[in-house]
């Protein structure tokens, strides 16, 4: 892993890596954390390639759980473009898996809790159904499970339904 971070560390000069109990992008403290594996694998290569590249792409915040997996979108194809150019490609299948653990829980927090339409998401914390008007809240947490709260307010019983141009 020491070999690698050396590599690393020139393409992202203002970030710091830390070894820790997970693999994590800070863009507050410009730190990468990483685990080491008793064994080192595949994956925990992938993963620093992916915590690296959210860095270089400088990906401090998103205002939407769509603009989320677009980030890790984005950071899958960097991760694979400094893979190639150290050697190190990523499988494919791998990219897809852990970016269908973010599409899975997209889909979860948009599915409406009333009619299981998928939704529009109107805010950081909240859904609104263009079928039946339900309004719900959500986690900012991306690493919970999905919990849809209905809010049963007379204010989202009163949003008008979206209009289109």
């Amino acid at each position: 892993m020491q070999t690698l971070l050396a590599k690393l560390q020139p393409l992202v000069p203002n970030v710091s890596f830390a070894e820790g109990t997970s693999f994590f992008w800070s863009p507050k403290q410009k730190l990468i954390t990483y685990r080491v594996a008793k064994i080192p694998n595949d994956r925990d290569v992938w993963a620093l390639l992916h915590e690296t590249a959210h860095a270089s792409l400088n990906h401090t915040q998103y205002n939407s759980d769509f603009e989320l997996l677009m980030l890790e979108v984005a950071a899958w194809e960097k991760a694979c473009e400094i893979g190639t150019e150290l050697g190190l490609p990523i499988d494919e299948e791998h990219i897809q898996n852990c970016l269908d653990t973010y599409r899975d829980w997209v889909h979860q927090r948009s599915t409406c809790p009333s009619c299981s339409s998928t939704s529009f998401q109107k805010d950081p914390h909240s859904y609104h159904c263009h079928n039946c008007q339900t309004v719900w809240q959500v986690s900012a947490s991306r690493f919970c499970r999905p919990y849809r709260l209905r809010d049963t307010s007379s204010k989202a019983k009163a949003l008008p339904a979206p209009t289109f141009m």
